[in-house]
């Protein structure tokens, strides 16, 4: 989703679409910027890594119309679409974002927000709830949220994610952990995390009766907005293309660890200005390329 300051809106006289594009970002980050009082328009993922930067790049990457391989496995990140998307991330970050961004994930784009630094994120939705909660965020009063933004596709736009709440086969309580696992999902945990910090606060994505439920409809106002992402995210549809793999911000094959970490380093590197963004990403198709022939997808 996008979290964003309303009132630094307000002060520009500027109105969030109910769904952005990236152009209207953009357009936003620009005049929301104001560097001599610390706020930067926008802050997003920099750090390298595939559950890093190239989760959010990967969404990016799909709503600009952009796929990791054709449907007979080749490469395509040095195809116009990869080289739109990350020019737009590089320049948006060098123009818009704080500095030292490519030490930024999560947590880090958390506290910049949250300490009042930057005026739009873009991330999982799981950072609203800290983002309204008093005791985590000095602008608990004013943030609000829309849809994350698109550009020449709505596919892939939102992710969809797992923490994989599972129990292994070698867990010597597995019966125990199976109680501890149904007990921390269930209703009666989601309202005893109400009782204890709010309703605002309670572990989102977890049950449907949550979101049914008016008590947290009316104390956390991205509701709404996190249950579309969630119902309209396609893992099997990620983009405006047929792809031959599954997965929204990751491709769902065991080489995508060490492939989305070698190519997060090389966009890395072309964010903080050691690479242009052509050569990060002919150095990353060669890198895919090899890997996928090695693992036998490509012939």
């Amino acid at each position: 989703m996008l979290m964003y300051r309303k009132d630094l809106f307000d002060a520009k006289g500027l109105t969030m679409p109910e769904q952005p594009t990236y152009e209207d970002i953009q357009k936003f980050a620009d005049q929301l910027t104001d560097k001599t009082k610390g706020i930067y328009g926008i802050t997003l993922r920099g750090k390298p890594g595939w559950g890093e930067n190239m989760a959010f790049l990967d969404t990016l990457l799909n709503t600009f119309g952009a796929t990791w391989f054709d449907m007979n496995w080749k490469p395509t990140l040095n195809s116009p679409e990869w080289k739109k998307a990350i020019k737009f991330y590089v320049d948006l970050m060098k123009k818009d974002g704080p500095p030292g961004a490519s030490s930024n994930g999560f947590n880090e784009n958390l506290t910049l927000f949250a300490g009042g630094k930057a005026a739009m994120w873009i991330d999982a939705t799981s950072g609203a709830g800290p983002l309204f909660d008093k005791s985590q965020s000095q602008v608990s009063d004013k943030v609000a949220f829309a849809s994350a933004p698109i550009e020449a596709t709505p596919n892939g736009s939102h992710w969809l994610w797992s923490w994989a709440l599972a129990i292994p086969k070698a867990a010597k309580n597995s019966d125990a952990a199976l109680k501890y696992a149904l007990w921390a999902t269930s209703k009666e945990y989601i309202q005893l995390a109400a009782e204890d910090g709010g309703w605002a606060t309670v572990p989102p994505g977890t049950r449907k009766s949550t979101y049914d439920n008016p008590e947290y409809q009316k104390a956390a106002p991205f509701a709404s907005v996190t249950l579309k992402a969630m119902q309209t995210a396609d893992p099997t549809n990620p983009a405006i293309k047929k792809v031959p793999y599954v997965g929204v911000q990751f491709v769902g094959i065991p080489e995508f660890q060490s492939i989305g970490l070698q190519v997060g380093q090389n966009i890395a590197a072309a964010l903080t200005g050691k690479m242009t963004v052509d050569q990060a990403l002919q150095a990353s198709q060669t890198e895919v390329e090899r890997a996928v022939r090695q693992g036998g997808y490509l012939k």
